[in-house]
């Protein structure tokens, strides 16, 4: 990969914020494999970036059309934030222009786009009800250039730099989901990579943020955690240079990766409740199943009803 890159021009890359809360950008810049300023200074030339670039006013907006202009159909475009359409784009302008208009214009010239966040993928919190802004995802825009979605609020630092590196190594983007998402950090849900999943399979849920469940580091899943329904490598990849990440400090998964996640069901409200073990072991009994099975049914439900229960629902399902 380092071969490949060193033998090559460094490519242009324009980053354009839209209606975004700057949190990817904190994000991105605390990736330590590779590093962001590694890729600046080594890998890509980031010709545009509010954010992170030394020019401002009119030099930054001569920067970004010289880039556009000199790299047209090579050059790789990051966008972060949701496009408000609503009152003509007005609810977020740069340089007097709508988001709508700037991403259009760039969009033109660019040889790929990368949605950077979950407004950029599917709308975010600006597109929560009642999307005062009229807010939309880059994909409900742009139909003609491949587009790879990074989701998250904020994503994983490692994941957007990484999804980055493939990009420059081979040039292309990498495999994808049915969401745009790239399969290699979005192909499995939290649930199945979480370290608590054993828990959850004995049926061990924690009640309480403070109980002895909670403290022995049972499964959260009653106590809403998304995991099972949300793709991506919070679990493998972790956060803060591999240190921790929000299930492993107590707290459920958000389901921040998936779209309209903030609408969907409420942040401390279960996917779902294990069945009652005596209703359904009642039940059994009633159509002619044996003691012995109706008990060793009731005791598999006890522990096992909850996965059964919602492994199929989805977040888009429960906003329903």
């Amino acid at each position: 990969m380092a071969e490949a890159m060193a033998a090559s021009r460094r490519p242009s890359v324009i980053w354009l914020p839209f209606q975004e809360c700057t949190g990817c950008t904190e994000s991105i810049t605390r990736s330590h494999s590779p590093t962001i300023e590694g890729m600046i200074f080594d890998m890509i030339s980031l010709d545009y970036q509010e954010t992170l670039m030394a020019a401002a006013g009119f030099q930054a907006e001569e920067a970004l059309h010289n880039a556009m202009k000199d790299n047209y159909g090579k050059y790789l475009l990051i966008i972060d934030g949701s496009i408000p359409l609503g009152v003509d784009g007005a609810y977020s302008c740069i340089a007097g222009r709508s988001n709508l208009e700037l991403l259009k214009e760039a969009a033109k010239g660019a040889a790929a786009i990368v949605a950077m966040g979950s407004c950029a993928s599917f709308g975010g919190i600006p597109k929560a009800n009642p999307n005062p802004t009229g807010a939309v995802s880059v994909s409900d825009i742009i139909k003609d250039k491949p587009i790879v979605n990074i989701p998250g609020c904020p994503p994983i630092p490692v994941v957007m730099t990484g999804v980055l590196a493939h990009y420059l190594t081979f040039g292309s983007l990498p495999e994808l989901d049915d969401k745009g998402r790239p399969k290699a950090f979005f192909g499995e849900t939290i649930h199945d990579r979480c370290y608590r999943r054993p828990f959850y399979d004995q049926g061990k849920f924690a009640k309480t943020f403070d109980d002895e469940g909670a403290r022995n580091g049972w499964c959260l899943f009653e106590l809403g955690c998304k995991g099972p329904v949300t793709h991506n490598a919070c679990a493998t990849a972790k956060w803060n240079g591999g240190t921790s990440w929000p299930v492993e400090s107590g707290h459920g998964c958000l389901g921040c990766s998936e779209p309209d996640f903030w609408d969907a069901g409420g942040f401390y409200k279960a996917l779902s409740m294990p069945a009652d073990p005596l209703k359904i072991a009642a039940a059994a009994a009633v159509v002619g199943v044996g003691a012995g099975v109706a008990v060793s049914f009731a005791n598999r439900a006890k522990k096992g009803a909850a996965k059964k229960a919602h492994e199929t629902t989805t977040l888009e399902d429960l906003e329903k």
